[in-house]
């Protein structure tokens, strides 16, 4: 549940209102299947066709202090289990497999360490009986500096409730430094025990002994045209017009598809790995169109306007560019770059360079739509009075065509 829009995780989240987001674990019923009845904390996979689900992160990551990555969330009970807790409860009755503890803290308390939370709270009262699995190197975070007394960060992860552990690296030292642990009684075995009871159950509740190999019938389906439509309506859905016509005027989107010439421009209008944002291709995400199949947002433009239209491309162009070339329309087409976790934090929200200055260039000498691309709201409020149409389009992902019929007619 994102609490402040600085928080460079924000994208990750379904919504700031935690009604919404408790509506949308039924995301859940599409990778696991849907359940009968209430599961009542047990894992539920419904045959080959579905997967394991992971609700994540556990809990309260999204309203951390100033939106910080990976900080501390001070909260009231009333917030944590009413706001922040809710759609894990949703989730647990649904069946879901796993759920991912959050690198940050509740109250000064690191959640990988968090026994009354992980264990006495969502297994105990909530009954969940899937397994709990770190982050990334998530236990090594438990200390600071990270990794600074790692046999410490086994045993409170361990006897916390931590089930499966991701080490992507030093997977020897937690190797043996949990088995030393275990015969010092530092870790009972029963919690062992309990550990590997969770992570077996998840699996055969998977179906992995009687199919332990991929399925890969179904491998020319991804990336299908049909697919593709469907990513596209999502985009045209997910579109929120935030301004149509300055006041006086009438309103100018939809866009005419016979309009004599129109220049696109900014740094987004060409450039898929900037639509799909972070965690794309890589951690940071990529930049350019060399990376994934797609249409770009200029691409969508070009293949909806009428055959006579002239569609012109200037990623930054002056302040003059849109008059001398008399121009009918401009569309703006900027926003953020990709991010990923704390890369990501934001102090001020603001788009970057040279973003503003091509709205001004171009919405001072024409009539113009400006699309923001971002994984968050952004800070517009400069610009606004100068832009006949605004538009977010949040990250639209790699079909970018989904959004030019909503911009033209």
């Amino acid at each position: 549940v994102c609490r402040d829009p600085r928080w460079g995780r924000c994208y990750e989240s379904y919504s700031e209102d935690h009604r919404i987001v408790q509506q949308l674990t039924e995301i859940i019923n599409g990778l696991q299947g849907e359940a009968k009845t209430d599961m009542k904390g047990m894992p539920y996979v419904n045959g080959k066709t579905k997967v394991a689900g992971s609700s994540k992160h556990y809990v309260g990551d999204g309203g951390t202090v100033k939106g910080i990555n990976e900080n501390n969330t001070i909260v009231d009970d009333s917030a944590l289990y009413g706001m922040h807790m809710a759609a894990y409860v949703n989730s647990v009755a649904k069946g879901i497999a796993t759920i991912m503890a959050s690198y940050s803290s509740i109250n000064g308390v690191k959640m990988h360490a968090h026994k009354q939370l992980l264990t006495d709270y969502h297994k105990g009262k909530l009954g969940f009986k899937g397994f709990i699995i770190s982050d990334w190197e998530g236990i090594d975070r438990i200390t600071s500096p990270a990794h600074s007394n790692y046999s410490y960060s086994i045993q409170a992860s361990i006897n916390a409730g931590i089930d499966m552990v991701m080490v992507p690296y030093n997977y020897t030292e937690f190797y043996d430094g949990l088995i030393d642990l275990v015969k010092k009684n530092a870790i009972p075995m029963s919690r062992i025990d309990d550990a590997v009871s969770r992570i077996l159950r998840v699996k055969f509740a998977m179906g992995l002994f009687e199919n332990p190999l991929g399925d890969y019938s179904l491998i020319n389906e991804v990336g299908s045209q049909k697919h593709r439509e469907l990513a596209r309506q999502a985009v045209r859905k997910s579109l929120v017009l935030l301004k149509n016509g300055k006041p006086g005027n009438a309103p100018i989107l939809p866009l005419p598809k016979n309009a004599g010439k129109i220049v696109v421009a900014g740094s987004h209008a060409n450039n898929l790995g900037y639509q799909c944002g972070g965690w794309t291709i890589e951690w940071q995400g990529v930049s350019g169109n060399n990376w994934t199949a797609g249409t770009t947002i200029l691409d969508g433009i070009k293949a909806t306007v009428d055959k006579r239209t002239k569609v012109v491309y200037k990623k930054k162009p002056s302040d003059t560019y849109s008059s001398k070339g008399k121009m009918d329309y401009g569309i703006v087409v900027v926003g953020e770059v990709p991010y990923a976790e704390t890369n990501g934090d934001s102090q001020n929200l603001t788009i970057p360079a040279p973003g503003p200055a091509v709205i001004e260039n171009v919405c001072k000498e024409t009539k113009c739509v400006v699309i923001i691309v971002s994984g968050r709201p952004v800070v517009i409020e400069p610009y606004v009075d100068k832009i006949d149409a605004l538009v977010a389009a949040w990250l639209p992902g790699s079909e970018g065509q989904g959004q030019a019929g909503s911009y033209l007619v």
